[in-house]
């Protein structure tokens, strides 16, 4: 058998007069979750790019550790 879908039930309006109260304090709540979210990324992106600068000179740091090492390393090869 086929259902077919009956009309008898309240049917939704999509006018903006017909928005109920409870709707409009839910969407507000969203946009201010979504608020505060945006606020907590915001500063992690500003905290991520200050690590990103201190990685860059600990990379630095390295790699001058290295080149120090290979020197060292180096001259004990040739004196030994």
């Amino acid at each position: 058998t086929t259902r077919v879908p009956t009309t008898d039930g309240p049917r939704m309006s999509t006018t903006p007069s017909s928005i109920k109260p409870r709707q409009l304090s839910h969407l507000h709540a969203q946009l201010a979750q979504l608020s505060a979210n945006l606020a907590d990324l915001e500063n992690l992106l500003r905290m991520t790019s200050v690590q990103a600068e201190s990685i860059r000179g600990l990379g630095a740091f390295h790699g001058g550790l290295f080149m120090a090492a290979s020197k060292v390393l180096g001259e004990e090869m040739v004196a030994g």
